[in-house]
């Protein structure tokens, strides 16, 4: 079912992409180019909108969801958990000449 609103636009109750059902907006794609600041204006707000061509549905524009903030660095958490050796350079050394140079003769 397809109503025309006010401004020319047509709304729509397509199944599966709208929140409970509700008549999402759905704008033709010249329209779309012609107010595309404002519909994502719109659809950041919360009132997502299909952009259709020939009246086919194409694209559903819905805002992104808050992401997590990633975790923080903790520098100093291992503190006294590990030792590390005061030579760390010769740590395995002979082996990973080994990985590199061969077996030594």
């Amino acid at each position: 079912m397809v109503k025309r609103c006010s401004s020319g636009s047509e709304r729509t109750k397509l199944a599966g992409l709208s929140q409970l059902g509700a008549a999402m907006r759905t704008v033709n794609m010249h329209e779309a180019k012609t107010h595309l600041s404002r519909l994502v204006d719109m659809a950041a707000k919360g009132e997502p909108f299909v952009i259709a061509r020939a009246g086919k549905p194409l694209v559903k524009v819905v805002p992104i969801e808050d992401q997590p903030a990633p975790m923080k660095k903790r520098y100093g958490m291992l503190d006294g958990k590990i030792t590390i050796p005061d030579d760390i350079k010769a740590f395995a050394r002979e082996e990973i000449e080994e990985m590199f140079y061969g077996p030594k003769e």
